[in-house]
């Protein structure tokens, strides 16, 4: 029998989303290096392949090619898991994005609803069909990935902003509905971090995403990884509620002026 397997048998099983890249990828490896049982979510194929078979020796593993924007799909996935797989202990809510930073009357209002759809609506899907089940079993753990922008306003922020004021709502609202039970909900907000976040908020434009991170020591996917695998990894009367994290070179700025000449 393999290292995995043996060491799957007493495993957490951990869903993670959007781990094709990122985070979510980061968060793979590192709970990987536990043997903690994995259930791989996210929209491309050959990336969750290429990561099962990296990890497979240290960890057992589930894929879905999954788009959580669709709620019949995240429902009929997540309600067929393999035995083996089917009680989760953690979900890692961390599927979503960033469209443009353009002025909320300029920006492009199919990016909204891709915001929208994904960082709220698919956050909520995943949660609501797992939830129950941790319900049952009076155990778990639910990770939100949010950001420092559902806190601080920028401009260009509009709508994304304004999805991860959701997700940091919605957690606390969690919390509040879970009293009395030992299931817990933390909210993760990064700042500045290099990954292809910026890629895809400018639509595949390396040059205009690698300005972002010149001359800065950003966050790293591995950086967040850890801190949520710390998280998770707490003991279990203790609940992390909401981590704010930057890099050292970010900061808040002073409020902003317009001054007429």
């Amino acid at each position: 029998m393999d290292t995995a397997l043996i060491r799957g048998n007493m495993a957490k099983t951990i869903l993670i989303t959007g781990a094709t890249s990122g985070f979510g990828a980061a968060c793979a490896r590192r709970f990987a290096q536990d043997g903690e049982k994995l259930v791989l979510v996210g929209r491309r194929t050959r990336r969750l392949e290429a990561l099962s078979n990296e990890l497979k020796y240290l960890s057992q593993i589930h894929t879905i090619t999954l788009d959580i924007q669709k709620r019949r799909e995240v429902e009929k996935s997540f309600g067929n898991l393999p035995e083996n797989f089917s009680h989760v202990d953690v979900l890692i809510n961390n599927a979503g994005l960033a469209l443009g930073m353009e002025p909320a009357y300029g920006a492009d209002i199919s990016d909204w609803d891709t915001m929208v759809n994904t960082n709220i609506k698919g956050l909520m899907y995943c949660t609501r069909v797992l939830l129950p089940g941790m319900v049952a079993g009076n155990r778990g753990h639910i990770i939100n990935v949010g950001s420092t922008a559902g806190d601080w306003p920028y401009p260009g922020g509009n709508v994304y902003g304004g999805t991860k004021a959701f997700v940091k709502q919605f957690s606390r609202n969690l919390r509040a509905d879970l009293l009395g039970k030992a299931i817990r909900v933390t909210n993760i907000e990064p700042g500045m971090a290099e990954s292809e976040f910026s890629i895809v908020r400018f639509k595949g434009d390396e040059k205009k995403a690698a300005g972002v991170y010149e001359g800065t020591t950003a966050l790293t996917p591995q950086d967040i990884a850890e801190i949520i695998h710390w998280a998770v990894n707490v003991p279990p009367h203790v609940n992390i509620n909401r981590i704010e994290v930057m890099p050292t070179c970010q900061s808040w700025g002073h409020l902003a002026v317009d001054r007429k000449s």
